[in-house]
């Protein structure tokens, strides 16, 4: 498996109260099968698969004060490094760079406006078998308030090009490209989005990540027969799809996109 570059989204988990109960939700949202739950040296960690592949994982809170929370880790060849550029721009280290057995080395970040991300190091273990496909993580974006608090800080911690994307608001919304790439949407990784006033103060910056679905209408149905939340209906977004914004039952945020 090709390793990913650096800044490019390579995994994503969810760190959840009742793990078995979220193996219930997203193997009937998404059609996962899952693995046998890993030791402490591996978070104890519920390997999730599409079609045989490894496609994300669920992973139970050590402490309840902790959010419940989708995460989307960036690789990196130098996690030590890249905490060090994170401070420098104005970030902070949520966790210090931590093997994880064989698989590699991770480490927790966040911005300026407190958004958290990870960082990945990969070892044996480089990240997503599958992306892209029905089932399986295809984009994550992280949601700011200030564009000029964040925008910066990315772009010179991972080295993003950019290309901005006016939206319907008269705000932008920027798509980031890995350095020494054309920027635009066919090489898009990452985004940010502005948040509007009609998203509440006390909602801190996040990132939201995405998963390809076949029906975003079905997946909607799905989540809400399960227990879960659309935090907002499904839309049309010309030209990359039909989405939506969805909490599982257990509070867990993230989003689906559907090509048209």
């Amino acid at each position: 498996m090709a390793a990913f570059a650096e800044g490019v989204p390579c995994w994503v988990d969810a760190m959840l109260p009742d793990v078995a109960a979220g193996r219930r939700f997203y193997g009937e949202v998404f059609g996962w099968s899952f693995g046998e739950a890993t030791g402490k040296e591996y978070g104890y960690r519920t390997q999730a698969y599409r079609d045989g592949k490894n496609v994300a994982a669920l992973a139970p809170k050590r402490d309840g004060r902790m959010p419940t929370v989708w995460t989307v880790y960036l690789a990196t060849p130098d996690a030590g490094a890249l905490t060090a550029r994170v401070l420098r721009a104005g970030g902070r280290v949520v966790r210090e760079p931590l093997p994880v057995g064989s698989f590699g080395t991770m480490a927790l970040a966040a911005d300026p406006e407190g958004a958290v991300f990870g960082l990945w190091q990969a070892a044996a273990y480089p990240g997503f078998a599958l992306h892209q496909e029905p089932g399986s993580y295809c984009w994550a974006e992280v949601c700011s308030r200030e564009a000029a608090a964040v925008d910066p800080f990315y772009e010179e911690v991972f080295g993003y090009v950019a290309a901005d994307v006016p939206e319907g608001d008269g705000s932008d919304f920027r798509m980031w490209s890995p350095a020494g790439r054309e920027p635009g949407p066919e090489t898009a990784v990452a985004g940010r989005a502005l948040v509007g006033d009609t998203v509440p103060a006390e909602m801190p910056a996040h990132f939201l990540v995405y998963f390809r679905v076949e029906d975003c209408d079905a997946t909607a149905a799905s989540v809400v027969r399960l227990g879960g939340r659309i935090r907002s209906a499904p839309v049309d977004v010309p030209p990359y799809g039909r989405m939506a914004v969805f909490a599982d039952d257990q509070g867990a945020e993230f989003a689906v996109l559907q090509e048209l």
